[in-house]
């Protein structure tokens, strides 16, 4: 699959061209389909979630595995009910809530799936819809794509765009938080390590713009690469010890105004490897992922 970047948009024709199908899961529910490097599964994602409303219910990556097959990735912990492996949550679009949870916004919203646009065994292209009191809000085209990345170490490519359906303007909102790209990682005896392109701890990291941010453990690390300009922009969310896992954050000072049609777009690039990277190797990665120079 070729990716969604900068210099390589995806048209109408390149969406729609014949592919093989992702293998459906005939043996896991709700419906979801696996994401495969070469022929080893490293990633489920679940496109017709069956959850409460609690949660803002949306689509998901869980479980996502290194190539060691070492899950990466917390599914509804019980401290938060919430986390969604990886996903998509904005606390706030337009006053409705669709990142879920207790103690937030009690007027959840969703995000359904539509349709596939591309279809192939490394990644897909797809269409959903992120409706709240029976209205419409945003609809957003979703690429996720596998990338090998040689032995022990491959990376998940996230891209969303989200248009403004509405005819008028709208705002993302939820300051502090980590709204829009999430991921939660399990929660372990040792917490991870955090460390970025300019700091070292969660307290150096958290609430920071970065080019690139890792969480190290003994048997995995995790290099989350803003792939566009906009995207590193936006504040790091990082939390290694309650509610671990890391989000780039879209509205963490202010509300994010989106005009009528006009779309916000973000991706994220992030390596997982079977084993604890050093800063050094961390980097190289990041550098081989980012927008900026290397090839993506």
């Amino acid at each position: 699959m070729t990716p969604l970047t900068p210099s390589n948009p995806l048209t109408p024709s390149h969406a729609l061209a014949p592919s093989t199908p992702l293998t459906p899961s005939l043996t896991r529910r709700p419906p979801c389909t696996l994401l495969r490097h070469e022929h080893r599964v490293v990633g489920t994602y679940v496109h017709r979630p069956g959850l409460p409303g609690t949660v803002a219910p949306r689509p998901y990556l869980h479980p996502v595995r290194t190539l060691g097959g070492v899950t990466v990735t917390g599914l509804r912990p019980a401290e938060d009910p919430a986390h969604l492996g990886v996903s998509m949550a904005i606390p706030e679009v337009a006053g409705w809530n669709f990142r879920g949870g207790p103690g937030r916004r009690d007027h959840h919203g969703s995000q359904r799936h539509l349709s596939w646009l591309l279809r192939d065994p490394d990644g897909f292209v797809e269409e959903l819809s992120w409706t709240a009191g029976g209205r419409q809000l945003l609809l957003e085209r979703r690429t996720v794509a596998v990338r090998s990345l040689g032995t022990g170490c491959w990376a998940l490519d996230f891209t969303s765009a989200l248009t403004n359906v509405t005819g008028e303007e709208i705002a993302l909102g939820g300051a502090g938080h980590a709204g829009g790209f999430f991921w939660r990682v399990p929660r372990r005896p040792e917490p991870a390590h955090a460390f970025s392109a300019d700091g070292e701890g969660e307290a150096a990291v958290h609430g920071r713009s970065a080019d690139w941010l890792a969480l190290a453990t003994d048997d995995w690390t995790l290099v989350f690469v803003g792939a566009t300009g906009d995207t590193r922009a936006d504040p790091w969310w990082v939390r290694t010890g309650d509610h671990p896992g890391v989000g780039s954050a879209l509205t963490w000072q202010r509300p994010l105004p989106i005009a009528p049609a006009d779309t916000v777009t973000r991706r994220i690039v992030t390596a997982i490897a079977d084993t604890r990277l050093p800063r050094p190797a961390a980097a190289r990665l990041a550098a081989h992922l980012s927008d900026r120079g290397a090839a993506v």
